[in-house]
């Protein structure tokens, strides 16, 4: 069992095709906790989607928060502070076999917990306790990018390479269950009135964990497509312009885009972009 926590504002369409992935992708048990922020389009959409998957028992929590709920602060940090929180407030905490944070806009590709449980169970036999996080390359990750080959603990065959660094994009990370006890929950006071910044202040805790080693490991495998260039960036909108402003909140609804996402099944869609060089090479 896995605990996935998927941060989401905005962009539906997006959303329904990540859940959908999650659903025919995976390939062990897991519950999914879902933190929708500060939703201003389709919102009636999102609650009636989020509640019938919800019934269904195919998501294990659904949180909708508002601006005051997340403290005028990065919503996704404060809503990966809730999720922490709530993980280390559980009694079987220990006994999953890893967590994953996602952004709505990764659509996970056939096998990819497998390849976690690979990574992640390599890991622990070489006792690499330095190893706090694991995604995917290019992913974001710097530094020395130290090569690795993973092997699998039956046949000790390899299974695939990876490399270690630093940094790296929290799109889609894998992390222990103590990871919140590990590396701790960010300091939303100095996230307030900022729309990034999540990663980076994540960078200076897992920089402490790990006692200045490398932390990150890539593997070369597609764990996840970057799908953002697809849906609209409301990051990136919000960063350039103020987050309050009455315009800026029209400029996070991606109309067109979601019209055009929506056209489109499942299967057509992943299709599309599992072939589409420019998105698997861009993260």
């Amino acid at each position: 069992m896995i605990k996935i926590f998927l941060s989401i504002r905005n962009r539906l369409s997006i959303t329904k095709k990540c859940i959908t992935a999650i659903q025919r992708h995976t390939d062990i048990p897991y519950q999914l906790y879902v933190y929708d922020n500060q939703t201003n389009y389709r919102f009636g959409e999102h609650i009636e989607y989020l509640m019938t998957l919800f019934s269904k028992k195919l998501i294990t929590q659904v949180i909708f928060n508002s601006n005051a709920s997340t403290y005028n602060a990065f919503s996704k940090a404060a809503a990966c502070n809730q999720f922490g929180t709530y993980h280390m407030e559980d009694p079987n905490k220990d006994k999953y076999k890893y967590l994953v944070m996602l952004d709505n806009d990764i659509i996970v590709t056939p096998g990819w917990t497998k390849k976690l449980n690979i990574a992640w169970n390599f890991i622990k036999r070489k006792k690499m306790h330095y190893i706090k996080v694991i995604g995917q390359t290019p992913g974001g990750i710097k530094g020395k990018k130290i090569p690795i080959v993973i092997k699998t603990q039956q046949s000790q065959k390899q299974a695939f390479t990876g490399r270690m660094g630093k940094l790296g994009g929290s799109g889609l990370w894998s992390v222990r269950t103590n990871f919140f006890k590990d590396v701790g929950l960010l300091n939303l006071k100095e996230l307030v009135g900022h729309n990034k910044r999540h990663d980076q202040l994540y960078w200076r805790l897992l920089e402490m964990a790990s006692g200045g080693k490398q932390y990150i490991l890539g593997i070369d495998e597609k764990l996840g497509i970057h799908c953002g260039t697809l849906a609209g960036s409301v990051c990136n909108v919000l960063t350039r312009k103020r987050k309050d402003s009455k315009d800026t909140l029209e400029l996070i609804k991606f109309p067109s885009l979601e019209e055009h996402l929506d056209s489109m099944t499942f299967d057509e869609f992943y299709n599309k972009i599992k072939n589409d060089r420019a998105l698997l090479n861009d993260w």
